[in-house]
């Protein structure tokens, strides 16, 4: 058996250098890689490219990288909850690359399976369309969009073993499946790290061929994006 686990964040994220592009699991602000998104925000890396659904919010997440400017290129789908995004973007600071939710999914899965691009007719015939080769499919056109490239994809588990086998708990199971193995590096944080044989093989989501490092991650916030009660009467 091959070993993947490190001993902590810092091992993990041997060798992240100043221009580089990574993937960043989650939804919202479920299911985020927290300890990898600390680590760089302490490492200061710069001019980053950050593939991910959205961008965190002003204090959290991947906001924490924007409000040090170390993001020089976001490729997302929703970016609503972040005003600092948003300053950034329509002062030109932020460089924005907006895709179809769907899109950005399967950009992510193609990647993972190594096609190098893929026919898609979502975004035909609006900007997303604009440079990209159209085809026509059974009297439907379709766009033709590549595969992303990124040089780490860090991704939020649930539960993981020494051999890089990877559980996802509930909605956290997102962005994050399709961006293991979608990346050269793949670094995987877990909640409970436990030795190789002691998960169900039935319940694993994501095989350790998809990961190179795994480590298990510390004081989770788990913060909840938007919060809605009931007034009592």
């Amino acid at each position: 058996m091959i070993r993947k686990t490190v001993s902590s964040v810092n091992e993990a994220l041997q060798g992240v250098e100043n221009g580089m592009t990574f993937m960043l699991g989650g939804f919202g602000l479920c299911g985020i890689p927290e300890n990898a998104i600390a680590e760089l925000v302490r490492l200061g890396i710069n001019d980053i490219t950050c593939i991910s659904n959205n961008a965190g919010v002003d204090d959290f997440g991947l906001g924490l990288l924007l409000k040090k400017h170390q993001i020089k290129k976001m490729i997302s789908s929703y970016v609503g909850e972040n005003d600092e995004f948003e300053r950034q973007m329509l002062s030109g600071e932020l460089e924005v690359e907006l895709t179809p939710q769907g899109t950005l999914a399967e950009k992510c899965r193609a990647a993972q399976a190594g096609f190098p691009a893929f026919y898609t007719p979502a975004g035909y015939g609006t900007e997303v369309a604009e440079g990209k080769e159209s085809r026509e499919f059974n009297g439907k056109m379709y766009i033709l969009e590549k595969a992303y490239e990124a040089d780490f994809a860090f991704v939020k588990a649930w539960k993981g073993d020494d051999a890089g086998n990877l559980i996802f708990k509930g909605t956290a199971r997102n962005f994050n499946p399709s961006m293991c193995g979608a990346a050269k590096i793949t670094v995987a944080e877990v909640e409970e790290l436990v030795p190789a044989g002691e998960l169900d093989p039935n319940e694993i989501h994501i095989p350790g061929i998809f990961v190179q490092r795994i480590f298990e991650g510390k004081n989770y916030e788990k913060r909840i994006e938007q919060r809605t009660v009931r007034q009592r009467n």
